[in-house]
């Protein structure tokens, strides 16, 4: 793994990104611990963290600045507590294709106010009973979780659910202890690392399709908001059913009209 240091921070790509935001790019490194971005000056809006080998999210200073964090295929399993008092005015968090597993370590994301797009598909977490809704109660801030809006539905359903009750967590302690967990992950690395290299070799290139979807998202987008969860998406590579199928509608309404002028 290598080590975030300052000369690494200096030396990374930095840039203006699609919705005007400063952004450092510090993807693919292998990364393995959050550490000494302090020498970040507090001057970026969005850091991108994907493709690195991080496991636990938390080690940041006083960033007010940041709004974005990008942290797609990590291994993140654990989830600092009160990151609000290093992140107060972050929005957005993407968390695609990762190791967390409780619904207690969404409480710890629930200290993050500001928090109004969240990710975490690909995360073993994603696939509990009731995940959606318990995000949704535990961070009233949210507004779209998995590239999906947040419906008053939705909310109400949340409080009916879990209002005046508490999650029942696992006998086994949640705590971090350094070095428990790097014991039991050091046992299976040889063939995480081998399947995570097989997922990245079976990832494909953006069809013509899913370019398009975007495109035509991005020409109706009404607000940097939108706009924002569109580049997103294409840093993640997954594009929603419901954009895909207002191309093929479109392409259907423009055979017609052809078919009609004939």
């Amino acid at each position: 793994m290598v080590r975030l240091t300052p000369e690494l921070i200096e030396d990374s790509f930095q840039y203006i990104n699609p919705v005007r935001e400063y952004e450092l790019c510090l993807r693919g490194y292998k990364i393995g611990l959050i550490e000494n971005l302090g020498a970040t000056l507090n001057q970026f809006d969005t850091i991108d963290f994907s493709d690195n080998e991080i496991r636990r999210l938390d080690g940041f200073p006083l960033m007010t600045k940041i709004k974005t964090l990008l942290f797609n295929n990590n291994k993140i399993q654990f989830v600092g507590q009160n990151l609000n008092e290093c992140l107060p005015n972050i929005e957005s968090l993407t968390l695609i294709n990762n190791n967390i597993e409780e619904l207690t370590e969404i409480d710890n994301l629930s200290s993050l106010k500001s928090l109004k797009y969240l990710t975490l598909l690909r995360n073993p977490v994603a696939a509990l009973k009731h995940y959606r809704l318990y995000t949704i109660y535990r961070i009233p801030s949210l507004r779209v979780l998995d590239f999906k809006r947040i419906r008053e539905k939705e909310r109400e359903e949340a409080k009916k659910l879990y209002k005046g009750k508490k999650l029942k967590k696992s006998e086994v302690p949640r705590t971090f202890i350094p070095g428990e967990q790097l014991d039991k992950l050091s046992l299976n690395q040889a063939g995480g690392d081998s399947a995570q290299k097989q997922q990245k070799a079976d990832r494909v290139q953006p069809s013509k399709e899913d370019i398009d979807a975007i495109r035509l998202a991005i020409s109706q987008a009404k607000s940097i908001e939108e706009i924002e969860q569109l580049n997103a998406m294409l840093r993640s590579g997954i594009i929603p059913s419901h954009l895909k199928q207002k191309v093929t509608g479109n392409s259907a309404k423009t055979n017609e009209s052809m078919v009609e002028d004939e």
